[in-house]
């Protein structure tokens, strides 16, 4: 039998529009562009997956019911283009609390593969920031660095590793063999 793959994709800069500490759900802005990219991952059969790292809770910024709160306006406005998350990953930590889920480490696609029973190895890994290109990396994974986000800032960095540059979720759909 053989096991799904599935996108493991960053949500702030990647899915929807950065907001420094994004607080208010009405605030959630989906990118067109990732709507159209994720609708052609599930079309080519992968599963969907979002890690984010989330300091403003470990920062007093947010509460878990806001994060909550947030991520189901993510959730709705994606439904109403038919997109299906299978899974939403957070860290809520300090970036000094040492965790073992703060991206680039590996714990939250770890316990996304537990999960849903796919291989971290065979995932494709999508985000805006040297932290999302590091984790699939370190994962083995194929990697994609959008310029939405900050990814502008970042695709001349010096040993940044991703496999793709691209300048959104959508156009690397056209890239990925299966």
């Amino acid at each position: 039998m053989t096991r799904r793959r599935f996108a493991i994709l960053d949500r702030d800069g990647t899915v929807i529009r950065e907001r420094h500490y994004l607080a208010n759900p009405d605030d959630v802005e989906v990118y067109p562009s990732a709507i159209e990219g994720i609708k052609g991952l599930q079309a080519l059969g992968l599963g969907i997956v979002i890690v984010t790292n989330q300091s403003a809770v470990g920062r007093g910024i947010i509460d878990l019911a806001r994060l909550n709160e947030i991520h189901q306006r993510m959730i709705r406005l994606l439904g109403e283009h038919d997109i299906v998350v299978d899974g939403i990953y957070f860290c809520p930590h300090h970036p000094e609390d040492e965790c073992h889920c703060r991206k680039p480490k590996p714990g939250m696609v770890l316990q996304a593969a537990r999960e849903h029973g796919f291989d971290p190895a065979e995932a494709l890994y999508f985000g805006d920031k040297p932290c999302d290109i590091d984790l699939g990396n370190r994962l083995d994974g194929v990697t994609f660095l959008v310029r939405t986000g900050y990814g502008k800032e970042y695709e001349h960095q010096k040993n940044l590793g991703a496999h793709h540059i691209v300048d959104s979720i959508n156009d690397a759909v056209s890239l990925i063999c299966l």
